[in-house]
């Protein structure tokens, strides 16, 4: 036997030796491939189902949401308007008498007058002649009411001695007392005289400021030349003030106001001292009176802003973050017993530093959402969480 190595290998491979590194080599790429196709399987199949998951669970997450009871409270009503300035109480000053000429005009338009004062005089040189005719016609009367007195003196000292009859008395008696009547109806003449002649002059029927004047040195004038002068009596004022229907439901006489005439910044106090009995029914609107003190700054015929108080009342109030707006007007939303938003109509009242007054819409009872309304949708579900008094 040939035990050297050369003649025992003889170049053939017996298969007691392992793998070639070739061969080891490939095997260990394809394990390597192997495991990333399982390895990105795993990745693909198990992430996706994890997204999946995860987009579900994000799905369900129900937010939450800060919701406020507002319940009602004591609001002070407060109504705005626009009206015109005019007399409180116009008074308007025509021809008292007979009329004439006027002479002289004493006034102007804003001078202050008292009552009786002379505003025009009117021409009187006919009438001053025969309320001396009638002057005249008293003393006449009063002459004769003596004479006859006279006799009637001197008859009863006679009749006592039997010179004159009793019936002669008594017909002096007579003619004495004829006499003293003249006399009485002379005088009454005379001074009916006066008296139309004193309204000739155009007076002030009472204190107050004048407002205009259709009144010049040489216009004829008669009772039936309309008015010459208008007054405002005592010189007060008011603002006819224009409201809506629903704005006066509710305003009493002595609610205060504050006027604002147009073009200046001084305001002016007041008080409402009538409200429209009638309602136009055109423009569903009536009228407040607001009387107000004389001021120069006030000029009747001039246009004015008011803001009443109405008195109090008790309201929903909400903070401004919980008032929604669109197309169809304002709007909250509110979470039901089933933790569900709904969308709730209301109209706005008074609006100042406290919040919003909901005129109506609301009981105050309802959870209302207080805030991110415009991120909700009706319907959708929520997690309310009820804020303390400060979310109000």
């Amino acid at each position: 036997m040939n035990y050297e190595t050369g003649a025992i290998g003889g170049g053939r491979h017996l298969g007691l030796e392992g793998p070639t590194p070739a061969r080891r080599g490939r095997w260990i790429a394809i394990a390597l491939v192997v495991i990333v196709l399982a390895l990105g399987g795993w990745y693909m199949l198990g992430g996706k189902k994890h997204e999946a998951a995860s987009a579900a669970g994000a799905g369900t997450q129900v937010p939450n949401i800060t919701v406020v009871v507002p319940g009602q409270q004591a609001v002070s009503r407060v109504v705005s308007a626009t009206g015109t300035l005019a007399a409180r109480r116009e008074m308007p000053v025509g021809v008292a008498g007979e009329g004439g000429m006027i002479t002289r005009v004493l006034v102007e338009p804003g001078q202050w007058v008292r009552a009786g004062q002379v505003l025009a005089t009117v021409d009187r040189s006919v009438q001053t002649q025969t309320a001396s005719a009638l002057n005249a016609q008293v003393a006449v009367a009063q002459s004769d009411q003596q004479i006859a007195q006279a006799e009637l003196d001197r008859a009863q000292q006679l009749v006592d001695r039997g010179f004159i009859s009793k019936a002669d008395l008594q017909r002096r008696a007579a003619t004495r007392d004829a006499a003293a009547a003249r006399v009485r109806a002379a005088q009454a003449t005379f001074r009916e005289a006066q008296a139309r002649n004193g309204r000739l002059d155009i007076r002030a029927p009472a204190e107050g400021l004048i407002l205009t004047r259709a009144a010049e040195p040489g216009q004829i004038v008669s009772s039936g030349s309309g008015v010459l002068f208008r007054m405002a009596m005592g010189g007060q004022m008011e603002l006819r003030a224009q409201l809506a229907e629903a704005d006066l439901v509710g305003l009493a006489v002595g609610a205060p106001a504050t006027v604002t005439p147009v073009g200046g910044d001084k305001t002016f106090k007041g008080e409402v001292w009538q409200v429209s009995p009638v309602i136009d029914p055109q423009t569903r609107q009536g009228v407040a009176r607001i009387a107000l003190a004389y001021d120069p700054a006030l000029r009747p015929g001039g246009f004015a802003a008011a803001t009443i108080r109405g008195g109090a009342g008790h309201a929903p109030v909400l903070p401004d973050s919980a008032i929604q707006s669109d197309d169809k007007g304002s709007f909250v939303y509110i979470v039901g017993a089933d933790n569900k938003v709904a969308r709730r109509d209301i109209k706005i009242g008074q609006v100042s530093d406290d919040g919003v007054t909901i005129a109506s819409g609301l009981t105050g009872n309802e959870r209302v959402v207080r805030s991110a309304g415009g991120f909700l949708a009706a319907g959708q579900l929520v997690h309310p969480i009820l804020g303390g008094p400060e979310a109000k």
